[in-house]
């Protein structure tokens, strides 16, 4: 009786291992996979914001960073991984994210220009990170330059929103 103990004793212990072993798999699995498809903002291309915030009348919310700066890295990696920040941006916004040397043309208030011109010249930016709110007819309505935590990005957008009807009156 003894020796079957034993033996039944073994094989619990053989099994709750494999069982460790693949509950181990399973959540390094999920999180391999959870890392490669983060959650965050689905950045739209700009060209394309524009022609989509005029048919929905949402305003367009422009982030300018460069990969050299460090306050944008962190942001990248925090702000725009915030589930409330994502989802505003994701349902009440058209998110664009532009790189500020990029010599890539857009249409900045109504003027053809570089990203990097626009950055300079029409929008009178001097830093990144750097944030632009392009009102649905394409024009700026706000430029600010700063690094934000999570809980100041919440409240400028909720600010935005307060402010969007009076921004975007026809």
């Amino acid at each position: 009786m003894r020796s079957m103990l034993v033996s039944q004793n073994s094989v619990c212990k053989f099994l709750f291992k494999g069982r460790l072993f693949l509950c181990f798999l399973l959540l390094a699995t999920l999180t391999a996979f959870s890392k490669e498809n983060p959650v965050g903002v689905k950045w739209e291309p700009y060209d394309q914001a524009l022609k989509n915030a005029v048919v929905d009348k949402k305003m367009v919310f422009t982030y300018l960073s460069a990969n050299w700066c460090t306050s944008c890295r962190g942001m990248d990696k925090n702000v725009f991984k915030d589930p409330f920040i994502v989802n505003i941006l994701n349902t009440k916004f058209h998110p664009v994210k532009l790189d500020v040397n990029s010599e890539e043309e857009i249409v900045c208030d109504g003027r053809i220009k570089t990203v990097e011109r626009c950055f300079f010249d029409i929008w009178k930016l001097n830093g990144v990170p750097s944030f632009v709110l392009i009102a649905p007819k394409g024009l700026t309505i706000l430029t600010l330059t700063q690094s934000l935590q999570s809980s100041e990005m919440r409240f400028l957008l909720q600010q935005f929103l307060n402010k969007e009807k009076e921004w975007i009156q026809e």
